[in-house]
């Protein structure tokens, strides 16, 4: 339809209901059809994003832990802690500032492989039964956290494709589903290195939580000991000292009876993997 300047010969206009009968007639044909997206084309990565996605590989992180490992260990064997026990605490530090810086300098100490039986007497030389104790234990849990870190956060996910062994499978399984028990039995009985349980436990499933608390209250008689060792070194026969010794000597015992009993359960542990993995390709192939 026209309006009335198109009928008295003037510029022809549609209407606004022809305008919109026209917008309607033109976009009806397309409704209901599909579109097929045009394919995506790959971009190329640009030097930074490539730089940025090796430095976050696996391997890359992998390789960062062993590079501040062993910079750990030289830094140890370069300023040899073990001085204190002969030397002494430095005379400027005392109280409680001494225990703190103590316990952070032991927590450093092993996370550098340093083994706690050292730095347990040396508490104990330097701060006592009870002071000693309080410090060793908090660096005890203080190292064993950095370690847990460093070792889920650089090494997890490159070592654990790497777990296919049946003992390490086995072992695996055992801290992933049972991790305070087998933590708490890996403190309690000094058979596996403190350095080993941390790193291990971080490359398995293990919580933060049952970790850390497994660690704490593991710990502790075996600390207690060595340092009630070191209070008394200069008297070694008096009856601490001997308690502290047969402490000592008791657990290390009683975890190589009980590691040489299990060893059957991790066996079977092993086999259950094994199968419950060969299930599962049957499944998928199905």
């Amino acid at each position: 339809m026209l309006d009335a300047t198109t009928r008295s010969g003037g510029t022809a206009t549609a209407s606004p209901r022809a305008a919109a009968t026209d917008l309607t007639a033109t976009v009806s044909p397309c409704v209901g059809r599909e579109f097929t997206a045009a394919p995506a084309v790959a971009v190329p990565l640009g030097l930074r994003a490539r730089c940025t996605r090796a430095l976050l590989s696996p391997w890359a992180r992998l390789s960062l832990l062993v590079v501040l490992l062993a910079a750990a260990a030289s830094c140890v064997l370069a300023f040899e802690p073990q001085r204190l026990l002969t030397r002494g605490w430095p005379p400027q530090l005392g109280g409680v500032t001494a225990a703190v810086v103590f316990a952070v300098a032991y927590g450093l100490c092993t996370v550098a492989f340093v083994p706690r039986p050292l730095l347990n007497l040396a508490a104990g030389a330097l701060f006592g039964s009870q002071p000693g104790t309080g410090s060793a234990l908090a660096g005890t849990v203080l190292g064993a956290g950095v370690a847990f870190g460093l070792g889920r956060v650089l090494g997890q996910d490159a070592l654990r494709p790497l777990l296919r062994g049946r003992w390490l499978r086995a072992a695996d399984g055992q801290l992933s589903r049972h991790g305070f028990r087998s933590m708490m039995a890996a403190r309690l009985f000094p058979g596996v290195p403190f350095w080993a349980a941390n790193y291990c436990a971080a490359v398995s499933r293990m919580r933060w939580g049952p970790f850390l608390i497994a660690t704490a209250l593991g710990s502790v008689p075996n600390t207690a000991a060595y340092v009630v060792a070191g209070a008394r070194a200069s008297r070694p026969t008096s009856p601490a000292f001997l308690i502290a010794m047969a402490f000592i000597a008791v657990p290390a015992v009683a975890g190589a009876v009980v590691a040489w009993r299990k060893r059957h359960h991790l066996r079977d542990e092993g086999r259950t993997d094994r199968d419950d993995r060969a299930t599962a390709r049957a499944g998928q192939g199905n």
